[in-house]
């Protein structure tokens, strides 16, 4: 068992962002085993479930005559509109049947207020509404926290980087994680991770 200051934080392993979801990530049915048998070892696993509602501004079906993955503004920054995905008591927002989710000690929905997405396990995408998990973990004497799941460019670099933002030890198993890699989302996501100070773990 890993010390009790240790933690894995367990990223949006939802059925609508694995293959066949309606943001299916390439490749993200394949680390279930890998991070199921990494929770059963952790003094302390958090899942982070997106629980968008139907109207969610995210969604570019909220921003008639928009396509998916256009950039527009909004008035917490630049956002990218998604298709209509993870939306609050849909199989696709289900974590997926193969995950563990006995293993958890604790699951954090984000992503409910209609107005500002959550990338981030710890605050919404304005950076200043939290979610309660820094409390949490500090709580429990958490002072490390380790990251797997989907998708390693956008929901796991973001919470990666918040965790270190806050003073926390954060690492990232890539080997665990898939990306979107929109753009060139993954390449500035991994130095972005890098400039903040999180470890990459081989």
């Amino acid at each position: 068992m890993q010390p009790e200051h240790q933690a894995l934080i367990v990223i949006d392993m939802q059925n609508d962002f694995c293959p066949g979801g309606a943001l299916g990530v390439a490749g993200g049915d394949e680390i279930l085993t890998g991070i199921n048998g990494l929770m059963a070892d952790c003094a302390t696993v958090v899942l982070t479930q997106d629980w968008h509602p139907a109207d969610h501004r995210s969604f570019a079906s909220s921003h008639p005559g928009r396509d998916p993955f256009a950039m527009i503004d909004m008035p917490y920054g630049p956002q990218v509109l998604w298709p209509d995905h993870c939306v609050q008591g849909t199989s696709g927002a289900d974590l997926h049947p193969d995950l563990d989710t006995n293993r958890a000690h604790l699951v954090l929905r984000k992503g409910f207020r209609a107005e500002v997405d959550s990338y981030s396990a710890f605050f919404e995408n304005d950076k200043t509404t939290a979610t309660g998990l820094e409390g949490y973990l500090r709580n429990r004497g958490v002072t490390e926290v380790a990251f797997v799941g989907l998708a390693l460019d956008f929901c796991v670099a973001w919470s990666a980087i918040d965790a270190a933002r806050l003073g926390f030890r954060a690492s990232v198993r890539p080997d665990l994680c898939r990306a979107i890699d929109l753009d060139g989302s993954l390449t500035a996501a991994l130095a972005a991770m890098r400039a903040a100070g999180v470890r990459l773990e081989d």
